[in-house]
């Protein structure tokens, strides 16, 4: 991420953001007793406003100073961080009742590689897991404000579809305008089926 990004995600509006607008939607959709995965946590904001609200937290960031900055900050507090790419885990299947994708999809360098991320999500949960997430809606500003960064903003009209061939279903794609004024997001949940429980069927 570029330094203006980096910013952004540690700055109190992206907090309040995060705590009034996007997690108790969040909250709302997990099992809190079960154990979530958050995917690129990056400076990890919400990781901190999650953890205490539910069982155990691992957070999964692909980024090593990013990573260990935030296993250095949440030492102590029962998250895990694992730096690795969510794409290929090698966490064992099944593992999560739930896992979360804020804000991070468009860091994905392509279409194929968010795909592939999906299916691996799909393995990592127990049936009837459920993947909430968000993304950024794409924009000439956001494409700005972007430069230096990868940016490959999710379409909104295709997603649902993606997420169904990735394993998933129940997808729910919408548009959602946060109450402190953001800039519109995609908004998507989606389950894994309870009778699924093959670890690699999505592959």
């Amino acid at each position: 991420m570029n330094d203006d990004h980096l910013r952004l995600l540690s700055s109190p509006a992206w907090r309040d953001y995060l705590s009034v607008d996007l997690l108790p939607w969040v909250l709302a959709e997990l099992d809190v007793d079960g154990d979530i995965l958050e995917v690129g946590p990056g400076p990890g904001l919400m990781t901190d406003l999650l953890h205490p609200c539910v069982r155990h937290l691992v957070a999964i960031e692909v980024d090593p100073v990013l990573a260990l900055k935030l296993e250095e900050r949440v030492k102590g507090t029962g998250v895990e961080v694992i730096c690795a790419d969510a794409t290929m885990s090698l966490l064992p299947d099944a593992r999560f009742s739930g896992a979360v994708c804020l804000t991070m999809l468009h860091h994905v360098p392509s279409e194929d590689l968010q795909d592939q991320l999906f299916a691996e999500l799909h393995r990592l949960l127990r049936p009837g897991g459920r993947l909430v997430g968000t993304d950024s809606t794409d924009s000439p500003a956001l494409r700005s404000f972007h430069v230096g960064d990868v940016f490959v903003p999710v379409d909104p009209a295709t997603l649902g579809h993606r997420l169904e061939i990735a394993g998933f279903r129940d997808a729910v794609v919408e548009i959602w305008e946060a109450s402190t004024r953001l800039g519109p997001k995609v908004r998507f949940t989606a389950t894994k089926s309870t009778a699924d429980h093959r670890g690699t069927d999505a592959r």
